[in-house]
């Protein structure tokens, strides 16, 4: 917006008798954790109350609309070393869309955020949704009346995948997908029955169902009628015109290292048999791990069959068809992709985690609904933490799930699934470690993949004696390195004691003195631990020089002793 709409704007806002839901008015408040908890807050009510925007304006008092001014400078804040709006943007979820403006009214600087109504999916900071009720911020998930109507504004109340297609018939599904739909349904309705007669009972009165009756029961079709969800999962590959626009396809590519393409090939409906040919065409390869204790090698699959399948069926599942593209699996040497078009739903991966339920609302509940019955995913809510589960039993690195956020247009969900061990000397260690909860191994998978965790989540870990370091330059302890034989990486991201580059300085003062500070530089620059930064290895040289000269009185500059031509010796008494 111009500076003149913005000014015309607060002049509105000021004219107001309170603070509402859309404005609100600060003076030089800036603590960063509020501020994110405002830009949920407010854009989802901007949703609420079907407006484009609401807003925060620095420099004017809360009570009396008085103007003021504000010191507070979006642009030039920090949280720790990373700018406000850039940890903003990260802490938010889905990407919120908000923008800092400065503006000056009546020779006072003023700052004012707009903030976006969401797109796809109510906004959360931290993994928490909020709300603005009056001029209160509060949960979102203590309003569920609220939280109902934010969704069904967004579209979510009218599931596509149940959406009845008039035009077609059973005669448009597969009847080999059909059979394996009835196997399958059986299947589910046996999984908790323990007793022996009520399970006969089942077993016969399903054998006894026409075509038209299994899928009622198994929520394919509607009272016989043809859905969506009944052609992608059980329709003929000709039948899917019916889907027109949405391209019904899964892309399976097969990439080399260099990102060379070496095979492709397109799987049509019905993806409930045709998902499995797709399987079949990932190359499951043997790796070797190295068991404790033992000097013998023992083959395992780089990934778990269940994995694959479970993160295949959830792309099916989750998919926004609306938005006309297929889902993609593309297989490198060491690790496989899986994507998906559409907004991620829950409020993150950790709260489905944490959680362990599914969250209030899906995408395409009715599709859900039957390949749950069908067998080809989880009981909601509980597949994605199994998945981390079994990686985490079989010692390979935890899924990875990129949301592309910030793209309003095109968002997607990708999920990488690793088939290597990134570093067999210790992240076999840590996942042996059964004390350990799911929450603290995936912040130390994170450490290995070199991926920064919060300060709560480092501090937690260092309690434990897992991890070492300033953060956010953390690395794992030297009791887990010495225990799998990495003390040598141990050492170069830790270092030596003080007295080692003291004793190393002074010899080389000794026998090669005067010496300037670029000659100590290369001596003990490559020595000083990796996790520092090389600003802060040339400033424990100069610590070291000045501890030397000024405490110790060992060493003395004869040269400049602020410029350039600085040369160090050693004092008359030490050369004596």
């Amino acid at each position: 917006m111009e500076s003149a709409q913005l000014i015309q704007m607060l002049e509105r806002f000021i004219e107001l008798a309170d603070e509402t839901t859309l404005v609100e008015f600060k003076s030089n408040w800036k603590k960063a954790q509020d501020i994110g908890e405002y830009i949920s807050a407010m854009a989802n009510a901007a949703l609420l109350a079907q407006q484009g925007q609401a807003w925060v304006v620095w420099g004017v008092d809360d009570a009396t609309h008085e103007i003021k001014g504000t010191r507070f400078d979006p642009f030039k804040q920090k949280v720790g070393n990373q700018g406000l709006i850039m940890w903003l943007q990260q802490k938010t979820s889905p990407k919120a869309d908000f923008e800092f403006h400065k503006i000056k009214y009546q020779d006072l600087e003023l700052v004012v955020l707009e903030i976006r109504r969401p797109r796809s999916a109510p906004i959360a900071f931290e993994n928490q949704r909020y709300i603005r009720i009056d001029s209160n911020k509060t949960r979102l998930s203590q309003h569920p009346d609220k939280e109902s109507r934010i969704w069904n504004a967004l579209g979510m109340k009218q599931d596509w995948s149940g959406e009845i297609v008039s035009e077609a018939t059973l005669d448009d599904l597969d009847s080999d997908a059909i059979e394996s739909a009835r196997k399958r349904f059986v299947e589910f309705l046996l999984k908790n029955e323990t007793d022996a007669e009520r399970q006969t009972t089942i077993k016969e009165d399903a054998a006894g169902w026409d075509n038209a009756t299994l899928l009622n029961k198994a929520r394919i079709t509607k009272a016989g009628k043809i859905t969506r969800s009944a052609l992608l999962l059980l329709g003929k590959d000709e039948s899917s015109h019916f889907l027109s626009p949405v391209d019904a396809k899964i892309s399976w590519i097969l990439r080399e290292s260099d990102g060379k393409t070496r095979s492709s090939q397109p799987f049509s409906p019905p993806w409930l048999l045709n998902s499995d040919q797709l399987f079949t065409r990932i190359r499951n390869l043997s790796i070797e791990e190295m068991p404790d204790g033992t000097l013998f090698p023992v083959a395992i699959q780089q990934y778990d069959n269940w994995v694959i399948r479970e993160a295949l069926h959830n792309c099916i599942a989750h998919q926004d068809y609306s938005m006309g593209g297929k889902v993609n699996v593309v297989e490198y040497p060491d690790r496989l992709i899986f994507t998906n078009l559409g907004q991620f739903i829950p409020q993150s991966v950790e709260w489905m985690l944490e959680n362990q339920s599914p969250p209030e609302h899906y995408r395409n509940q009715w599709l859900i609904d039957g390949m749950i019955r069908l067998r080809m995913i989880e009981q909601v809510g509980s597949g994605i933490r199994r998945m981390f589960e079994t990686q985490k039993e079989r010692l390979l690195p935890l899924p990875d799930y990129e949301l592309n956020e910030g793209d309003f247009t095109h968002p997607r969900v990708q999920v990488t699934i690793q088939g290597r061990i990134l570093d067999e000397r210790y992240t076999k260690l840590l996942m042996k470690h059964v004390d350990l909860s799911l929450k603290d191994v995936m912040s130390l998978d994170k450490i290995q993949k070199q991926v920064s965790i919060p300060k709560g989540e480092a501090q937690r870990l260092r309690k434990l004696g897992l991890i070492e370091g300033r953060y956010p330059r953390i690395f794992v302890s030297g009791q887990i390195a010495a225990s799998i034989g990495g003390q040598a990486t141990h050492i170069r991201q830790k270092g030596f004691d003080n007295e080692y580059y003291r004793d190393l300085l002074e010899k080389l003062i000794r026998e090669h003195g005067p010496v300037s500070p670029k000659v100590i530089n290369e001596l003990i620059i490559d020595k000083l631990p990796d996790s520092m930064t090389e600003a802060q290895k040339r400033k424990k040289i100069r610590n070291l020089t000045t501890d030397l000269s000024q405490r110790r009185k060992s060493i003395e500059n004869i040269g400049n002793p602020r410029g350039p031509g600085a040369l160090w010796t050693l004092r008359d008494s030490q050369t004596q």
